[in-house]
């Protein structure tokens, strides 16, 4: 043999060595009992030495000896049975179990809080944060442990500030999903009014996720919550200093009246209304329900298609907006167009922008359903259009400071 046969025979008897010993360490670590794994392997040893150097030389010698070494052969078959015989039975059983109970595959390690939710419920909070915090140390920053300690320090323990710095600590994760983040500040504005009653700290809270995600859908939906923060407010206030309400006199013989009409609350003006929406929006920009709800006034009482249009594309302009939202604006567009009576091409343009922008998904099939109906709807709405008196047309709105009087835009 050649020196190179040498050393290919050398390298190829290590890699066989090598693969044997990862066998055996793979075994070992999937073995349920590793010490008798080894006794098995020792006695195969022994066994094949009794198989090669005791019954291979008797088959050779032959005649009587022949028949001693099949002797030797059947109780070494056996003894090889006897000690393979539940590995052998797993190997064949295995495949078919694991279609029921999952076979080996080890289970994922999950952290479980039933221990933690039990105590709650018995209130015992004290012996519940222990428990949720025992789950934490093997799985830190688990988003769900996380949440019920904060819950059951904020709720029951009625110890907000460990609530707050509960959530904090997960919050400046670098790994914490932004959705995650965005909950845990969310759930701290609640605390700050419910428990707190302290709207300032609520607002603090909501401005982080402004300031750790903007232009995103997470940062509009709190800017949102931010908007409408002094209603809130408004009833932390009445809940603490309660000022005494005055019921005004009933009406006598109200049941002998001809007609309840003059009983019915008047109606807040439109004009103010959209003064009210003006100021709102000027504090808080980003407050869609507000901007939606001027565009209505600025296209239904006004007549001002053009400042309904303005508002609008604010809307479809901000950044995080969802495609849902973004589509019913524009059929809200097309919907003060079509009652504003304007042309068949002109509330076309405005539903192509559906199917422009979201070709894909179910808004643009609704909008080219629409589409394929637009001239009866538009029809339909002109024979149930009244006419308007002259001079409704030409009111003076005062409200933009920032558009000149019969500008015009379209969406």
């Amino acid at each position: 043999m050649t020196f190179i046969g040498q050393i290919v025979n050398a390298a190829l008897s290590i890699l066989g060595l090598g693969f044997a010993g990862w066998l055996c360490w793979r075994a070992l670590k999937r073995s349920v009992d590793p010490a008798w794994l080894i006794v098995k392997w020792i006695l195969t040893l022994c066994l094949l030495w009794v198989m090669f150097f005791v019954a291979v030389p008797l088959f050779a010698k032959g005649g009587p000896a022949a028949i001693i070494g099949l002797l030797v052969a059947l109780i070494w078959g056996l003894a090889m049975a006897a000690v393979w015989r539940h590995s052998i039975i797993d190997l064949i059983a295995n495949p078919l179990g694991s279609l029921y109970d999952g076979g080996d595959t080890p289970l994922e390690p999950k952290p479980f809080y039933s221990i933690a939710l039990a105590k709650r419920k018995l209130n015992r909070p004290l012996e519940a944060i222990v428990a949720v915090r025992g789950q934490l140390a093997r799985f830190p920053n688990d988003y769900e442990g996380v949440l019920l300690l904060a819950t059951i320090q904020a709720e029951d323990m009625k110890d907000l500030p460990s609530a707050e710095t509960t959530l904090n600590r997960f919050c400046a994760w670098e790994q914490a999903p932004p959705r995650q983040v965005a909950a845990s500040l969310s759930l701290l504005a609640d605390w700050q009014l419910k428990i707190a009653q302290d709207a300032g700290s609520a607002r603090a809270a909501l401005e982080r996720i402004i300031e750790k995600y903007p232009d995103t859908d997470l940062s509009t939906a709190a800017a949102q919550r931010i908007a409408h923060l002094g209603g809130a407010e408004k009833m932390l206030i009445a809940a603490t200093d309660r000022q005494p309400v005055t019921v005004p006199e009933g009406v006598a013989s109200a049941g002998l009246r001809d007609t309840m009409q003059d009983l019915v609350p008047a109606e807040t003006a439109p004009q103010t209304l959209a003064a009210q929406y003006v100021a709102h929006l000027a504090e808080h920009p980003l407050d869609v329900e507000a901007r939606e709800k001027l565009a209505i006034i600025y296209a239904r009482h006004y007549g001002r298609v053009d400042l309904a249009a303005g508002e609008l594309e604010q809307l479809l302009a901000q950044p995080g907006q969802t495609p849902r939202r973004m589509a019913h604006w524009l059929n809200l567009f097309a919907d003060l167009q079509i009652q504003a009576g304007m042309d068949y091409d002109t509330v076309r343009t405005t539903l192509e922008r559906i199917i422009e922008r979201f070709p894909d998904l179910p808004a643009a099939h609704l909008a080219r359903m629409r589409l394929s109906h637009l001239r009866l709807e538009i029809h339909g709405q002109k024979e149930a259009r009244p006419g308007k008196p002259l001079g409704e047309y030409e009111q003076d709105i005062g409200l933009k400071t920032d558009r000149a009087p019969g500008s015009t835009r379209e969406l």
